[in-house]
């Protein structure tokens, strides 16, 4: 049975906790480590510490820089730059070909931090198209920013909410501004509670996956997660994750120094249980730094200098191509170095049919055809070629075009609802078969059907 909900941009529905995940939803979760209890086995995430200030001050919290013995969310051993961050990104996707997420999550709110953080999601979707981007908030200004967020091809938000009670809330906070103003006790819990609900159901309603971080806190809110659960799960939330409270003294938080107590290990799965009666769970996370790097488990931040900004970067093409050949035999377990295999490029608006022109597609999705079946490998962002129909005659779009074309070059065929004349030709004058007849119809079950019926399988560039 579905769990549905009607929101300002339209009705959602999520599958509940043992129903099976659309194949939209699914290749989501297959690529993100940290919603995905196999992904963590298979793919790295990154986190950019690019994000120093905050707007919400938990009693939990107490965010370190140069932190190098610390495994908690808030420390960092630096704080980057937005083209410092690019260029690491750079460093490491080519070093952990396996990365396929990068995050901002800190040490402050991303939110707290709009131009640093914005800027550098920018420039990481525009230098290295295939990255999945993923965000983590408090949710204070996420009604704001859900957009902009959109508009970058966030799909991946995390928010930490702790509670839905106000007074509860007052425990766990000891202020937050907002447009300038200090608030504090149960009117700051009101205030972010509002917010934060707002901001997840904007969220949804745009098909972002959202995440719920609680942070278990005995005594204070531990019987009131389930109500969290409940109530996120109807505004749309895709799973839930029940963070143990770390409260050391050695850590300097408000907690830690006036003894608050942690959670033991059956408190933790008593609570999860309650939860996961509602909303799936995470039990796979690792409370991750605000620089963390490598899969879910291990931290390997150290092990990557901060290099120079380059003025020139080397192209990244010749990496994206490496790094979707590796990715694609991560997914189908090796069927995709078969000689009959092949990439091919899918323009959909949801992920679920074959409905997107290809001069209006921002992204599009690649997929390994195998014997392994059609497996979502990543997606790759890209400029509208037409912005209209008043807009898609060359010379103006010649530099579009190009991109678009580069970004596809190891691809067999790309699908799509419609295409003109012009990139088709160019398409076919570089071996990449233009497909339409399968225009409205499911992607899986299309792409298979030509795959079955494809001459020339295994001899063309895109073999994965």
């Amino acid at each position: 049975m579905m769990s549905c909900s009607s929101a300002a941009g339209g009705s959602r529905c999520q599958p509940t906790p043992s129903e099976p995940l659309s194949a939209a939803i699914a290749g989501k979760v297959a690529l993100h480590p940290c919603y995905s209890k196999s992904g963590h086995h298979r793919f790295a995430r990154m986190h950019l510490p690019v994000a120093p200030a905050c707007n919400l001050q938990c009693n939990y919290c107490n965010r370190k820089f140069d932190c190098s013995n610390e495994s908690r969310p808030g420390v960092s051993s630096s704080l980057l730059t937005p083209e410092q961050a690019v260029a690491k990104v750079r460093q490491v996707a080519m070093a952990i070909p396996q990365l396929s997420v990068v995050g901002i999550a800190g040490p402050g709110d991303p939110l707290a931090n709009i131009v640093r953080t914005f800027t550098t999601l920018e420039m990481v979707r525009e230098q290295l198209p295939d990255m999945k981007l993923c965000l983590s908030t408090n949710g204070l200004m996420l009604p704001d920013a859900v957009d902009r967020l959109v508009s970058l091809g966030v799909d991946h938000v995390t928010v930490t909410i702790n509670t839905l009670d106000p007074q509860i809330a007052a425990q766990i906070y000891a202020w937050l501004w907002l447009e300038g103003e200090r608030y504090s006790g149960r009117e700051a819990g009101e205030i972010l509670i509002a917010r934060q609900l707002e901001g997840v159901r904007r969220l949804t309603a745009q098909g972002v996956l959202v995440k719920i971080n609680s942070v278990l806190i005995p005594g204070i809110n531990d019987f009131a997660l389930a109500d969290v659960s409940r109530e996120l799960r109807e505004a749309g939330a895709f799973i839930h994750n029940i963070m143990p409270l770390i409260a050391r003294p050695e850590h300097g938080t408000v907690f830690g120094l006036n003894g608050q107590a942690e959670p033991d290990a059956e408190m933790v799965a008593r609570v999860r249980e309650s939860c996961g009666e509602v909303m799936p769970q995470m039990t796979h996370c690792q409370q991750c730094r605000a620089d963390a790097i490598g899969m879910l488990g291990e931290d390997r931040s150290q092990q990557f200098a901060l290099l120079p900004v380059e003025s020139a970067p080397q192209p990244w093409l010749p990496t994206l191509f490496r790094r979707a050949q590796l990715h694609a035999s991560i997914v189908t377990k090796g069927e995709s170095e078969d000689a009959e295999a092949c990439l091919v490029a899918v323009a959909s608006t949801h992920g679920e049919l074959i409905d997107c022109h290809f001069g209006h597609a921002d992204r599009f999705r690649i997929y390994s055809l195998s014997a392994a079946g059609a497996v979502l490998v990543n997606e790759r962002f890209t400029p509208k070629y037409c912005q209209g129909s008043d807009n898609c005659e060359p010379p103006e779009n010649d530099a579009r075009m190009a991109t678009v074309l580069d970004l596809l070059a190891d691809v067999k065929a790309v699908f799509c609802a419609r295409i003109g004349y012009e990139p088709w030709q160019k398409l076919q004058s570089r071996g990449i078969q233009p497909c339409v007849d399968d225009a409205w119809q499911p992607i899986t079950s299309s792409l298979l059907r030509w795959w079955q019926a494809a001459p020339s399988k295994g001899q063309n560039k895109g073999v994965a």
